[in-house]
């Protein structure tokens, strides 16, 4: 083998390389992007650097991994269920203390699915890993339990923040969110 053949060799192989590593790269990426959705893009917005917010996202799947989850059986299913109806039939009469209720009862059930609840930014950390589509969701509702909690929050918003939980608390319980924002 010639000096010329071997450089054209060595080239031949970098560029291979790049292109695999450029291959990998895009695909990972894709993968955040897919299981993470709207996180990923709230992520990026809100890191340092893209690169700086896939490795926030991926740690969260570590920490994410660490947790010991656990599916309801049907019995708790179908309590929390029964809690989620009754807050919701009183909503007409009591709508903050309703949004309260919904806000204490997605709590209790992030609990017992084996959640962490303390941190709030750890919190939402840990469930954007399984429940990204929906935790856009959470956070508006949370927003206007802050402003309810003022006692400043409008009927229709209240509405909406039950909506809002309700979305999550459908994805927690295993039910398909209800229609809306993704």
């Amino acid at each position: 083998m010639t000096a010329t053949q071997i450089t054209i060799t060595i080239i031949v192989l970098i560029v291979i390389a790049a292109l695999g590593y450029g291959i990998w790269f895009v695909t990972r990426r894709r993968a955040l992007q897919n299981r993470f959705g709207p996180e990923y893009d709230r992520a990026v917005a809100d890191g340092d650097s893209r690169l700086a917010a896939e490795r926030e996202l991926r740690e969260r799947e570590r920490r994410h991994a660490e947790l010991e989850l656990k599916e309801l059986d049907p019995a708790a299913r179908a309590r929390y269920a029964g809690k989620w109806e009754e807050i919701q039939a009183r909503f007409l009469d009591d709508p903050a203390g309703a949004v309260r209720d919904a806000d204490a009862l997605v709590t209790e059930l992030v609990a017992e699915r084996g959640y962490p609840t303390g941190d709030s930014e750890q919190h939402l950390a840990n469930l954007s890993v399984e429940h990204a589509r929906t935790l856009g969701h959470y956070r508006d509702a949370h927003e206007i339990s802050k402003v309810n909690e003022r006692g400043l929050a409008s009927t229709e918003q209240l509405r909406q923040a039950l909506m809002h939980y309700r979305a999550l608390f459908a994805d927690l319980l295993g039910d398909r969110p209800s229609p809306g924002r993704a």
